[in-house]
């Protein structure tokens, strides 16, 4: 038997011993989806050739600083994202993650670094998710003097011109004050993101991990670039499978490491319980 199939029979073996699973997720969950996950300047150049053009990398236009200088230029992106994500129907592996919990007693809690809302569209409540880097369908004024409020992206519908990456329908606003509305997402250099949505979903996750004995943690996608989803999972205790194409590395005698992508993984695990 080689080494990926006796993981798989120790992943296997943990899961059918737990009775919780803790699904951790970073971008690479989303790729058999068909999503981007922007690692690199040219593979977010060739998601978005108008900002390649201007030479403008993921770091500039993913801030608050972008909203301030070119709020349609932001807006562009952002809607362009948000319009993306609401029409891409998530991949097979959500399925067999939510089968996989429904043989636990206390199923599946997610930790994700992704705002795409995909979990949700899948069928996992709003209750059993935490987006620790917030979610492209919940907005916040851009304004740090106005109130600290949090509402849903439903009624804004982006019209964005993909050849200028430039939005060309009026962008969200603050009903409180009049302002620019933003995603209620962390961006970088970020120090007006409003976290109290996030903070409600981490209390949430606390309570349900303090009821779990025996924890599962399926790893999905998590890179080392920006190591929190990562990290999250290694300190929740419990057994975890780390499944990731290009970085599967890990350090504890008792994981498993799968290199493989997501929907991959889960469907060779799917295939052997």
């Amino acid at each position: 038997m080689n080494v990926l199939m006796k993981n798989i029979d120790r992943a296997v073996a943990a899961i059918r011993a737990a009775d919780g699973l803790l699904i951790t997720a970073g971008a690479g969950m989303g790729v058999d989806s068909g999503l981007p996950d922007f690692r690199g300047n040219e593979g977010f150049w060739a998601a978005y050739p108008a900002l390649g053009k201007a030479r403008m990398n993921f770091r500039t236009i993913a801030s608050p600083a972008a909203f301030l200088t070119d709020p349609h230029l932001a807006w562009g992106f952002y809607g362009h994202r948000l319009t993306l994500y609401r029409d891409t129907q998530p991949h097979a592996g959500f399925a067999i993650l939510q089968r996989i919990a429904s043989q636990m007693p206390h199923g599946a809690f997610v930790f994700t670094s992704n705002v795409d809302g995909q979990f949700q569209k899948s069928g996992f409540s709003e209750m059993q998710v935490c987006e620790c880097h917030g979610s492209i369908h919940h907005l916040q004024c851009l304004s740090p003097q106005c109130e600290p409020r949090i509402w849903p992206a439903g009624g804004f519908l982006p019209l964005v011109d993909v050849d200028t990456c430039r939005l060309e329908s009026p962008p969200p606003r603050c009903s409180a004050c009049g302002s620019i509305a933003r995603p209620n997402i962390l961006m970088f250099n970020d120090g007006d993101w409003l976290e109290q949505r996030t903070e409600r979903q981490t209390i949430t996750l606390r309570d349900w991990l303090a009821k779990v004995k025996k924890l599962v943690v399926i790893e999905l996608g998590a890179g080392t670039a920006i190591p929190t989803v990562r990290h999250f999972g290694e300190r929740a205790g419990g057994t975890l499978i780390r499944i990731n194409p290009t970085e599967a590395q890990i350090g504890s005698p008792t994981a498993v490491s799968l290199p493989l992508g997501a929907l991959a993984g889960l469907e060779l695990l799917a295939g052997s319980m």
